[in-house]
């Protein structure tokens, strides 16, 4: 059964910062809190975390729905094709904040997603996934915790999370109540650049 592991913001615990990179380079899955909504993650390079998460709610794999969490630019550089000025200036003025952009997806993608013309990728906001993307030095797998009552959409006490999701993930960090509004989601292979999603994320540095 996971562990429920309370993680404070300023300035994470060090020690279960580690804990929570042991376990993902072990092939572990964690829910942890983002600057939306908590999301289900594990390492990019870890196929077998990776196909197991595809499918840990009996959905048939859906890597289509995922996106890689990312430290920083470099990392995103590291999955796309190379970044155009106009597109490298609005990640810049985005991130890190509530945003996810579609990216054209590079020739060096892990192995679970090689055959993907496009990618997702994001940089929260959230000091809590920093430091655990500073310790992991590799993107995660992600996807938002979707709550089975269709009105409230996604759960925000990380207590009801894990009472939920115990059995099927390795982790669930309690970071705080989270939010319920999830991240704006942006296609930026097209120009001028089309909204997918409008969520938390505003506009007006778009």
């Amino acid at each position: 059964m996971a562990e429920l592991l309370r993680i404070y913001h300023d300035p994470p615990n060090p020690k279960a910062i580690n804990q929570v990179v042991r376990l993902l380079k072990n092939g572990g899955i964690v829910i942890f809190p983002s600057d939306t909504v908590y999301a289900m993650g594990c390492a990019t390079s870890d196929k077998k975390a990776v196909d197991r998460m595809s499918t840990i709610d009996g959905r048939k794999k859906a890597n289509a729905s995922m996106s890689f969490i990312c430290r920083d630019l470099s990392q995103i550089s590291a999955l796309t094709k190379p970044l155009d000025q106009p597109v490298f200036k609005i990640l810049k003025r985005t991130f890190p904040g509530p945003y996810t952009f579609i990216l054209p997806g590079g020739s060096d993608l892990p192995s679970s997603f090689k055959k993907r013309k496009e990618v997702g990728v994001r940089i929260p906001n959230n000091e809590i996934v920093r430091a655990i993307l500073e310790g992991l030095g590799e993107p995660m797998v992600a996807r938002s915790i979707k709550d089975e009552d269709l009105i409230l959409e996604y759960t925000t006490d990380p207590e009801l999370i894990h009472e939920h999701w115990r059995h099927q993930v390795d982790l669930v960090i309690d970071g705080g109540i989270g939010g319920n509004t999830p991240s704006t989601v942006v296609d930026l292979t097209v120009d001028p650049p089309e909204l997918i999603r409008q969520g938390l994320g505003s506009l007006d540095l778009i």
